[in-house]
């Protein structure tokens, strides 16, 4: 079975009013992510998107509602399924989808594909194939902000099959014993591809995994932006603190298969639909239209606009050049930048 439906822990969440800005934000980003996936899943099925793709469909209020949180200079990374957030930090969708085509205006300079998106203008440090193999990269970043003295601090998501990783806890204990700025997000819906919590541990209650090295933990409802903004934005502000590192569950929901192949025959229909009821896009929708934040007329206008971006990304994508063959012996090793030259 999957994780049982969220329920948030902070239960003074919703006397916190965030205002039209913050609902207008969180509704946008949500929409550019769902229609920017959802493109991506039918140029899938039409082969102009090759090898792997894995969507974030459902999961979108995972990235909104922390992006809300968090301030600019702060880093983020995550596993292989890393379209969203930087659609949520402000990434064009034209280099995101010109990479998923492979071509030369990609992000990644088409060399990267779907699953090694990155832009670090936006703080976005990319996403990862190796399951948990971005765990100790957010705490080497994390790091690096504290010895450089930045105030920053390294958002380090992962799936919850990448919980069963070595890495995960060897991290967690280095980052506890030196207090990093790193807030560490399990992205906990329910199936580590096609296999659930239920059958892959007796710990069910993932965020629960942190106690073992004293860090606060907690788990969150990650089909509401409200709660992931207030968790998040608790984290942030004892690691900016000198408090250490935070680890967070946010117990959300995927609407498609693990990736483009799987059908996801293990869960049941219904399990789907009650997850789609919470949907966090339709949530942020009701909120705005209770108070009156904005008219229907004015929502689907914002909609039909991202319909056209989504599109405007798509057209830019199949315009782009494939990159010349020399460019597989570039950005191979980098730069070297010695303070003296070498004779």
């Amino acid at each position: 079975m999957a994780t049982q439906k969220s329920e948030s822990s902070n239960k003074s969440n919703n006397k916190i009013d965030f205002g039209k800005e913050t609902y207008m934000y969180w509704y946008e980003t949500m929409v550019l992510m769902r229609k920017f996936e959802e493109k991506a899943g039918q140029l899938y099925g039409q082969q102009k998107i090759k090898g792997f793709c894995h969507l974030y469909i459902g999961q979108e209020a995972c990235a909104s509602g922390a992006a809300s949180a968090l301030k600019k200079g702060d880093k983020y990374l995550t596993s292989y399924r890393d379209h969203a957030i930087p659609l949520a930090l402000g990434t064009s969708p034209n280099p995101i989808m010109a990479e998923l085509f492979a071509k030369i205006t990609g992000v990644s300079k088409g060399k990267g594909g779907s699953m090694h998106i990155f832009d670090k203008e936006v703080g976005f440090m990319g996403g990862h194939g190796i399951v948990g193999g971005q765990i100790p990269l957010g705490a080497g970043i994390a790091f690096a902000e504290k010895y450089n003295e930045t105030g920053n601090v390294c958002i380090c998501y992962m799936g919850d099959g990448a919980v069963r990783q070595g890495a995960f806890h060897e991290t967690l204990n280095m980052a506890m014993l030196w207090s990093l700025p790193v807030i560490f997000v399990i992205e906990n819906n329910g199936y580590a591809m096609g296999t659930s919590v239920a059958r892959t541990s007796n710990v069910r209650e993932l965020y629960t995994l942190g106690e073992s090295y004293d860090i606060p933990s907690e788990a969150v409802d990650g089909m509401k932006c409200e709660d992931v903004h207030i968790a998040v934005s608790r984290a942030a502000e004892r690691a900016r603190n000198g408090e250490g590192p935070t680890l967070l569950e946010f117990r959300t929901y995927r609407y498609r298969g693990h990736s483009m192949s799987d059908p996801a025959k293990y869960r049941s229909k219904e399990e789907l639909e009650s997850y789609k009821a919470q949907d966090p896009i339709e949530q942020v929708r009701e909120v705005i239209l209770s108070k009156k934040y904005a008219t229907e007329a004015e929502l689907e206008l914002i909609d039909d606009n991202i319909k056209i971006k989504v599109q405007e990304s798509v057209d830019f994508a199949e315009a782009s050049p494939y990159p010349d063959a020399s460019e597989a012996y570039k950005d191979v090793y980098a730069e070297p930048n010695y303070p003296f030259i070498l004779e």
